[in-house]
């Protein structure tokens, strides 16, 4: 796959832009999604957890954790205002409480530019938002505590919503993922790995989402490969070869714009029919590399069924072998 990998990332990228965009004056994911989704999980979820397992969770005790400021989505009972009163409220503080649930779910989720991409309404962003509210759910379902990392054009560059418990925490995930708000930068620990383990209070799920259409997945790959050896990181692939299936055109030559290098080039028109086959040749490679890693990789694209039933059966599989 590495011989390839260069070839691909200087052609396929550049034409990423020319598809319609996302409709910025809807949600990615609406709330009528939200429902359908819920109700996909709960049927799904209750189906292949009955049975004789263990309980969701240890109790009903809380572990207080620390201080620290206030973010969006927290609750007004959750500000200590006696502390607050010593800043004069300039910035409100929360007491932090963690519950004893059996597992902490933590997404990291693709936001470069290329995810803004697609065509005929639907983008990969649409499908990077529809798997955190899936897996959300998910996390919901099983009353465990649920959060955010995302990252730009450089995996290695974090910004994250603390893990919490509850569908709004789901809601607040969604919203900061969409419109980049409410995520505090994660300090870096010089590695990909080594960053999202700092990050991490206890032994995590961590599903990543991408379409890995970067410049060096093998390094992400090796990266996603260290940090299962503690937690239990598998990839989310995001099948990004309808975003290259694009209208026929009458020129002969195309001028194209790559939204992440600014560079523009000019492709032939047979060049950019074939590019969808090799965005999939791409993607093919990266799945196979992922196994070969012996990294779990479940594959979704921009059918909401098929993508709410894959991603509920997979993490509910990954979950409840943490249960036995």
């Amino acid at each position: 796959m590495s011989a390839h990998v260069p070839e691909l990332t200087g052609t396929a990228r550049s034409v990423k832009d020319d598809g319609p965009q996302h409709d910025e004056s809807r949600p990615l994911v609406s709330l009528a999604d939200i429902t359908e989704i819920e109700l996909t999980v709960l049927r799904r979820l209750r189906e292949v957890t009955i049975g004789e397992h263990r309980s969701f969770t240890h109790g009903s005790g809380f572990d207080f954790v620390g201080l620290r400021d206030w973010q969006p989505g927290d609750r007004p009972s959750a500000i200590d205002w006696a502390q607050s009163s010593l800043t004069s409220f300039s910035r409100l503080v929360v007491r932090e409480f963690e519950q004893a649930s059996t597992a902490t779910v933590v997404v990291v989720a693709d936001g470069s530019p290329s995810t803004r991409c697609g065509v005929n309404g639907a983008s990969i962003e649409s499908a990077v938002a529809r798997a955190i509210a899936t897996i959300g759910m998910s996390a919901v379902f099983f009353q465990d505590v649920f959060g955010l990392l995302t990252f730009d054009e450089d995996p290695s560059h974090l910004s994250a919503v603390q893990p919490r418990i509850g569908r709004n925490q789901v809601l607040h995930c969604l919203d900061a993922y969409e419109h980049r708000r409410g995520l505090q930068e994660v300090k870096s620990s010089g590695t990909l790995s080594s960053t999202i383990g700092s990050f991490m209070r206890r032994t995590a799920l961590i599903p990543f989402v991408s379409d890995f259409l970067i410049a060096d997945p093998p390094s992400v790959l090796h990266e996603l490969t260290l940090l299962n050896s503690t937690h239990d990181a598998f990839v989310v692939l995001i099948d990004a070869a309808f975003a290259f299936e694009l209208p026929e055109t009458s020129a002969g030559w195309i001028d194209a714009f790559d939204v992440e290098t600014g560079q523009s080039r000019v492709m032939s028109r047979a060049a950019m029919a074939r590019m969808a086959g090799r965005v999939r040749t791409w993607q093919d490679g990266v799945e196979r590399a992922a196994r070969d890693a012996d990294l779990g990789v479940v594959r979704i694209g921009i059918d909401p069924t098929r993508t709410d039933l894959a991603l509920s059966e997979f993490v509910s599989e990954r979950r409840l072998r943490k249960m036995s």
